[in-house]
């Protein structure tokens, strides 16, 4: 039973999870024949990979965004008034 994916950089990142989550239930169920485990757990070693790339991606956005708000506040903190 070859399986037709869908590529996942084209997926959002919550359909991908979805996808995801499907395929553990399927593997979790043993009703499938080894050549489609195989397969399907080489979809979901690469869909987890691509999740984890999207997460660390948005971590390192928030990081930056948090610094650029920190600054700011410095900014606002500071005595810039010449006395």
């Amino acid at each position: 039973m070859q399986q037709e994916y869908r590529e996942i950089d084209t997926m959002t990142f919550r359909e991908a999870a979805a996808e995801l989550d499907g395929i553990v239930r399927m593997l979790e169920s043993n009703t499938m024949e080894l050549e489609d485990t195989l397969q399907a757990y080489e979809r979901g070693v690469k869909l987890i990979a691509a999740l984890q790339k999207r997460l660390t991606e948005a971590e390192q956005k928030v990081d930056v965004l948090m610094g650029e708000l920190s600054g700011q506040k410095e900014d606002q903190l500071r005595d810039t008034t010449l006395s």
